[in-house]
């Protein structure tokens, strides 16, 4: 099972401009004091902003992730979390990539940046 099965993640939009993800948040995402787990969030982001970098490589070519930055903005207990991911700066071998989370599309829960790594296979 991927990772994005094993935490009900699914793909919603997926284009070189913007990837769109949701998440039903359920008890297995959630720390001990109820609220969505920390790195949860850090999961959504590098998810989104990993598969939108590599839709910008050649073929042979995939694109990993060298530094996450997320700040935590507000916490979240129930509903769905939606994550979108758009680029910053698109280049030969680094791209840096943006992600906002929104609790039921409303409250910004996080937000964060990827730069990834593009290399050959």
């Amino acid at each position: 099972m991927d990772l994005l099965t094993h935490l009900a993640i699914q793909i919603q939009e997926q284009s070189p401009e913007k990837v769109i993800l949701t998440m039903p948040i359920k008890d297995e995402h959630k720390q001990p004091f109820g609220y969505v787990h920390g790195g949860i969030n850090a999961v959504l982001i590098e998810t989104a902003c990993s598969l939108g970098a590599n839709l910008h490589v050649k073929p042979n070519q995939f694109c990993v992730g060298l530094d996450l930055q997320v700040s935590h903005l507000s916490s979240a207990q129930q509903g769905i979390l939606t994550v979108i991911a758009t680029p910053d700066k698109i280049g030969k071998t680094r791209q840096v990539w943006q992600a906002e989370i929104y609790l039921d599309e409303k409250q910004k829960t996080a937000v964060g940046r990827l730069s990834l790594l593009c290399q050959n296979k």
